[in-house]
């Protein structure tokens, strides 16, 4: 039997190392923290439970594909229950907009901002069906590992003039500038700048219509915990707690893992799941490649607020966007100057609205999320600044969502900055994303699923193609399993 390790447990990792045991292959996956999920990484204080992210689930098929490959249902592990509406939109001036799929219902939310825009919607989705179609369902789980996949896939980038931005795209078809920014922010998520994005990107707005926005009852973590089940048992491995210190190479290949506790294993094929900066700086010991790598552009941190407080409150939505009073604006001070502004705009996470499990007894559980420069953007004193900008934070959702007395209900807070991304996660610059997802850093430019001179050693993750997302790491972890288990089936046993 052929043996694989593949370092980090986040969705990529698992989603890889059950496609590698599923098909025959014995496959440990080894990670720094105490508890698997990356950056769906989770905790419980006071009664509370609080997911780190990603919370917004798209996409259900492609989870429910790794359950199939071995005859069992996604459902026996974990209930997804579906998100309506996706998000409530607020600027403000006290203007909202529910997001959906329903026909109906999200047509006259548009025509209430500009009737002319319900005709300019129908047209930016049918573009948007189309960079779906070309972009996730045909190249999402393609690896691009030469220059000549990325010319073949050239006359289909063109068609949809994909060196635009999204937000360019949308302002083609809508006049509103609220509707421009409620169809274009949705690259934040996948730390992509509106402004700067390739418009293939305008395929997430697709994927949220076809598939819905669902969440994991129990939290994200409660997903990932499933994956992990499913994971051991079809006889995988999994070894918590034990950071990778080194993967070991010889005569043009990688041979083995040594972790922090002096275990080393062995291994045919070794895939990483870690920050890719991280996986050839610090754990291959290739300082050159390293270096390049740091030269590209990351995506942006984010300054999240966990709060758990007294009281229900059904009419806050699961899902809010709080924009601001700027959205260019802001947008450049976090990608391109590295400021911290006096405004911003939030993500608004609820979920004990659809799970009253998540909190206590008559309590709620909230966090507030924040887009934030990379710590190589200016220099931000988190250690001074993050008090302070939680309380600003937790001010305005309080004035937003018509809770006055907000500070007040509070039983338990804390907060994770760009530092903590760092420390945690190994994260290169603090980024919460990986490399920045413009079309110079996509599909063949974005770090390979498999490296260009080492044939066993292979990548998987935000950072590799197609990028980050649950959709996006999902799809990595296919592409890269089809190249492992070919390598592998072709490939001679290289253990000792």
């Amino acid at each position: 039997m052929k043996r694989a390790i593949v370092i980090g447990a986040g969705f990529g990792g698992l989603a890889l190392a059950i496609r590698l045991q599923a098909a025959g292959v014995a496959t440990t996956i080894v990670e720094a923290r105490d508890k698997p999920g990356g950056r769906a990484y989770h905790w419980v204080r006071d009664g509370f439970t609080f997911d780190a992210g990603p919370t917004v689930i798209t996409d259900p098929d492609c989870l429910k594909e790794l359950w199939a490959l071995t005859g069992h249902d996604l459902a026996d592990d974990v209930e997804l229950v579906p998100v309506s509406p996706f998000y409530r939109l607020t600027w403000p001036d006290g203007t909202a907009f529910d997001y959906t799929n329903d026909d109906a219902v999200l047509m006259a939310e548009i025509a209430r901002f500009d009737p002319r825009d319900v005709d300019g919607y129908r047209r930016f989705l049918d573009y948007s069906a189309g960079v779906y179609e070309q972009g996730y369902v045909k190249l999402g789980a393609v690896p691009f590992l030469n220059f000549a996949s990325m010319l073949k896939a050239a006359p289909a980038l063109a068609r949809y003039q994909a060196w635009r931005s999204v937000y360019s795209v949308v302002a083609r078809f809508v006049h509103n500038e609220k509707l421009r920014q409620a169809l274009s922010f949705h690259t934040l998520l996948v730390g992509g700048n509106p402004m700067t994005t390739s418009s293939i990107y305008a395929l997430i707005h697709k994927l949220e219509r076809d598939g819905g926005v669902w969440f994991a009852k129990g939290g994200t973590n409660a997903l990932v915990a499933a994956m992990v089940r499913q994971f051991e048992r079809i006889g995988g491995t999994i070894r918590l707690g034990d950071p990778v210190s080194e993967i070991e190479a010889g005569h043009g290949r990688v041979t083995s893992v040594r972790t922090q506790s002096g275990w080393r294993a062995k291994a045919d094929a070794i895939a990483s799941n870690a920050d890719v900066v991280h996986s050839y700086r610090d754990l291959l010991k290739d300082q050159k490649r390293g270096k390049a790598l740091e030269k590209k552009r990351f995506s942006p941190s984010l300054f999240v607020v966990h709060f758990g407080v007294r009281g229900s409150f059904p009419h806050i939505p699961h899902h809010m966007i709080l924009f601001g009073p700027r959205y260019k604006g802001l947008l450049d001070e976090i990608y391109r100057d590295g400021v911290l502004g006096e405004d911003f705009s939030l993500y608004l996470h609820h979920p004990s609205a659809t799970d009253p499990g998540l909190a206590p007894e008559g309590h709620s559980t909230f966090y507030a999320l924040a887009p934030v420069p990379h710590m190589g953007k200016g220099r931000i004193d988190w250690g001074a600044e993050g008090p302070k900008l939680a309380d600003r934070i937790l001010d305005t959702v309080a004035a937003r969502i018509g809770v006055p007395d907000l500070k007040d209900r509070i039983v338990t807070r804390f907060h994770y900055a760009p530092p903590d991304f760092a420390q945690d996660l190994a994260a290169h610059l603090g980024s919460a994303f990986s490399l920045e997802p413009v079309l110079t850093q996509s599909a063949w430019f974005r770090t390979h699923n498999r490296d260009d001179r080492i044939p066993n050693l292979y990548f998987v993750g935000a950072g590799t193609h197609p990028g980050a997302g649950i959709p996006g790491v999902v799809a990595s972890a296919k592409a890269t399993a089809g190249l492992m288990l070919e390598d592998l089936a072709d490939h001679p046993s290289s253990r000792a």
